[in-house]
């Protein structure tokens, strides 16, 4: 049977009154749509004393302002005869500036000082002024750069290199390729190869808190002669960017193996005793009974030449007021001893705000004299220290009862 056509089909009763459709009429511009918006716009003018705005933030007054610009635009006699208050002939004397408009360049700020010195931004000074932030000018001039420096001491360490040499030109120990991104921890004794260089970890000073991020400051011996002294991220992020970096794997399976410390050196330090000169109001009045007690086995001057950056000095330069030097013993020890034995001293109260605002509170600092901290030094050479203690109240060492 033949499909039937469109006129066949149109030609059929329409017994459910499909066909039947009203349209509804259109809208006019001129007609009672218009005046309904004018009537809008005449409670807006007799509310706010304006007319709506087409650039408002406001969505509703945008919409209202848009739509009488329109129509607005070619009034109907109707749309004039209802327009009680002249609106219309004063939509026509305003001149309105649109953010859609070219400004001319005169108009266009040269920096942030012509913004924020407009008379019409009314911006609080509190707003634009900056806190526990280094100048520009004085951090593209570092106090210190960890660069490469001949090693004084590299006899200590020339024998460790070659023997780590022979060893991984025989197999027996493996360097493995860092991958890209990798998240690597280096610790005192670790070997790496970096820039076809083998590397060693000699000393991973105290932890300190660098945008909310924990870091230390290492010392790292390198075959040729030089060291370096980066903090642990940068030296991390150097690896990460050598393609040829690899990581010496350790003997042992873990830290409680015999072997596992093989590759570690113990190596001579310094006591050293420092006094801050950080201009704080919360710290300058202690600056003459606060010190700070650290171990290093680099030179303490250039352990401390970046102070002012670092947390662990309370983002201020120090002084350095003394030092002892240390034989045969082993740095990290010392320090924990010296911290735990002077911990009755150590100020709970002290902390810093670091530059991205996060509280930071350094666990080096002790309220002692140098004389106190020297005579601890001279009890840890003479294996005495644990039949001493010290006496917070008469703030003197005193012998365990």
């Amino acid at each position: 049977m033949p499909r039937p056509t469109l006129e066949e089909i149109f030609a059929e009763a329409d017994e459910f009154g499909l066909l039947a459709v009203k349209l509804k009429p259109r809208a006019s511009s001129s007609g009672n749509n218009s005046v309904s918006i004018l009537n809008d716009v005449t409670r807006f003018f007799e509310q706010h004393g304006r007319l709506p705005d087409a650039n408002a933030s406001n969505h509703e007054e945008m919409r209202l302002g848009t739509i009488w610009e329109n129509i607005a635009k070619s009034p109907s006699d109707e749309l004039r005869q209802a327009d009680k208050l002249g609106l219309l002939a004063r939509k026509e004397e305003v001149a309105e500036v649109s953010w859609r408009d070219e400004v001319e360049d005169d108009d266009i700020p040269d920096s942030l000082d012509d913004i924020f010195n407009d008379d019409g931004l009314d911006v609080q000074p509190e707003l634009v002024q900056l806190k526990h932030v280094t100048p520009a000018a004085e951090r593209q001039v570092p106090d210190h750069r960890a660069d490469f420096i001949p090693c004084k001491d590299f006899d200590q360490f020339a024998g460790l290199f070659e023997t780590m040499q022979q060893a991984l030109d025989s197999g027996a120990r493996e360097a493995t390729l860092i991958e890209k991104w990798a998240i690597i921890e280096p610790m005192e004794g670790d070997f790496f190869i970096r820039n076809g260089l083998l590397a060693y970890i000699a000393e991973k000073s105290e932890s300190t808190q660098r945008g909310g991020a924990r870091d230390h400051r290492l010392r790292v011996i390198f075959s040729n002669g030089t060291e370096s002294d980066p903090l642990m991220s940068s030296f991390r992020k150097s690896l990460n960017d050598d393609k040829t970096a690899r990581v010496v794997q350790r003997l042992g399976l873990g830290p409680l193996d015999p072997d596992w410390e093989t590759d570690k050196v113990s190596l001579s330090g310094t006591i050293y005793v420092a006094r801050s000169l950080s201009e704080d109001p919360a710290i300058k009045p202690q600056r003459d009974i606060l010190y700070k007690i650290g171990v290093t086995s680099q030179d303490v001057r250039r352990r401390v030449a970046d102070a002012r950056n670092d947390p662990t000095f309370l983002l201020a330069p120090v002084e350095i007021v003394a030092t002892y030097e240390l034989q045969n013993l082993s740095r990290s020890k010392v320090e924990n001893l010296l911290h735990r034995f002077f911990d009755a001293a150590r100020p709970g109260e002290l902390f810093i705000i670091d530059r991205f605002g996060k509280r930071i509170r350094p666990r080096e600092w002790f309220y002692v004299l140098p004389d106190h901290v020297a005579q601890a030094a001279q009890l840890i050479k003479d294996g005495q220290l644990h039949q001493y203690r010290y006496d917070r109240e008469t703030q003197k060492i005193v012998r365990r009862s």
